[in-house]
């Protein structure tokens, strides 16, 4: 199938999606729920973009509200979506944030359940179902083999970290695989700059900890457009990191990195990673139909989630607006 008549495909769908965007979670509507005169006015905004009416949430409210709306969307565009990857490759860190909370769960003999999301592929309940009553092979093979691999490192090594690389890692690998199957240079390079981010972060937190390259060899995962041993090279170094994404949407953060490792704030830094994969999402507006608007969509129902989230808890435990304003990220809506 030619990538023009895939993009075909995607001509309804596209369509409606550009306009709901129209009715987002922009920065001018943040704007106003961060001036709104009570946390009841600000939650009736978001009502103006869909959402339930939270005006008398508490903030556990706030928090299952969004993930209703989280899983409902997913759960609308993965049935319409001519290539259900693409929702695949947004609900995918929900099944490896459950697989993690089960692992460490089961290694702490505690029960993980308040942390589990429904917002993956596999529900919630059937993944819990499967990993204590020992029958993986009803969960995809990737997600089994992961679980298994991490459970086993940190019964040996007692490391609920080097547990979670080991997760990152598959996650990862898979969350490739997913972008090879849709066939689309810009799913791929999406994935691949997500990759970057994580590297970038796990660089910097690995240096601001004084620990040694094996380590951050170890924290860092394949499959990024930077290669891991420069990149781990350079922020061993203490130079270079900002060249190693020069002319990519990571300059900035990389930059912000470099100051990070010797002892500036992580906060700016974190927000510019972010910032940098929502810059090469944002090269979807270009294009009217295809898989690139389904992909920004996504991208930013997240980030308009994410915003939400913060603004609305924050009113609830009395947070000065601009406090919460700098910790917004970006939202290209």
């Amino acid at each position: 199938m030619s990538k023009k008549t895939k993009d075909l495909n995607y001509l309804a769908m596209s369509a409606m999606l550009r306009a709901r965007e129209a009715n987002m979670l922009g920065r001018d509507r943040m704007d106003r729920m961060l001036a709104a005169g009570s946390y009841g006015e600000a939650a009736k905004l978001l009502a103006e973009c869909g959402y339930e009416d939270l005006s008398d949430a508490d903030a556990a409210g706030v928090d299952a509200a969004l993930t209703r709306r989280r899983a409902a969307v997913f759960e609308e565009l993965a049935g319409m979506a001519p290539q259900p990857e693409v929702v695949d490759i947004f609900r995918l860190k929900y099944d490896y944030h459950n697989l993690k909370t089960l692992v460490k769960a089961a290694g702490a003999q505690v029960s993980g359940d308040r942390l589990l999301s429904d917002c993956g592929r596999v529900p919630a309940d059937k993944l819990k179902a499967a990993v204590e009553e020992d029958r993986l092979s009803d969960l995809p093979a990737d997600m089994a083999a992961a679980y298994e691999s991490a459970r086993s490192l940190l019964a040996r090594t007692g490391n609920p970290q080097l547990a979670d690389f080991e997760l990152d890692a598959a996650y990862f690998a898979e969350l490739m695989r997913l972008a090879e199957a849709t066939g689309s240079e810009f799913i791929k390079g999406y994935v691949r700059t997500m990759i970057d981010s994580a590297n970038l972060r796990a660089a910097v937190r690995t240096v601001r900890m004084g620990k040694d390259r094996d380590f951050m060899l170890t924290a860092l995962a394949p499959g990024g457009f930077a290669d891991r041993e420069n990149l781990a090279a350079a922020a061993e170094s203490g130079d270079g990191l900002a060249a190693i994404f020069a002319s990519t949407c990571l300059e900035h953060a990389a930059a912000l990195g470099a100051e990070a490792m010797k002892g500036g704030p992580l906060t700016d830094f974190e927000l510019a990673c972010d910032n940098g994969v929502s810059a090469y999402l944002s090269q979807a507006k270009t294009k009217p139909f295809g898989i690139e608007p389904a992909a920004e969509y996504l991208a930013l129902l997240e980030g308009e989630i994410t915003a939400a989230r913060m603004i609305l808890t924050g009113r609830l435990a009395g947070i000065e607006p601009e406090v919460i304003r700098e910790r917004l990220r970006d939202i290209n809506a």
